[in-house]
């Protein structure tokens, strides 16, 4: 079943893919899915002032796929971060696998390159 990202289904979509065995309360769903605010600041914070903590992002990202699943977790993220933005997001799936490069339509070539050299 296909859902489409909107306010409306966004938690259920959250909800259904959360896989946390781990988890003993709502309060820890929700501490998991603030990681998703970080990487938007994050991601935000270098694409106006150039400043990029790379392996927070990564980590970030890796700890979400890790609860939610990596399908879940690109789909949340292009759903909650600025279409703009996407190119970034891009650079760290490519470099995680977690998507192939003949399916990018938009990729910061020079961060994915940065990506591998730094990392």
């Amino acid at each position: 079943m296909i859902i489409e990202l909107n306010e409306d289904t966004f938690d259920e979509y959250a909800v259904k893919n959360y896989r946390n065995p781990n988890c003993v309360s709502v309060l820890e769903f929700l501490d998991d899915l603030k990681t998703i605010k970080y990487i938007k600041r994050l991601i935000n914070k270098y694409s106006d002032q150039k400043d990029l903590k790379e392996r927070l992002i990564m980590n970030h990202i890796i700890s979400l796929s890790n609860v939610f699943g990596v399908e879940a977790t690109i789909n949340m993220l292009y759903y909650k971060i600025e279409s703009r933005h996407h190119k970034i997001l891009n650079a760290f799936f490519l470099y995680l696998n977690y998507v192939d490069e003949k399916k990018l339509e938009i990729l910061d070539l020079n961060l994915y390159q940065r990506l591998q050299k730094a990392i």
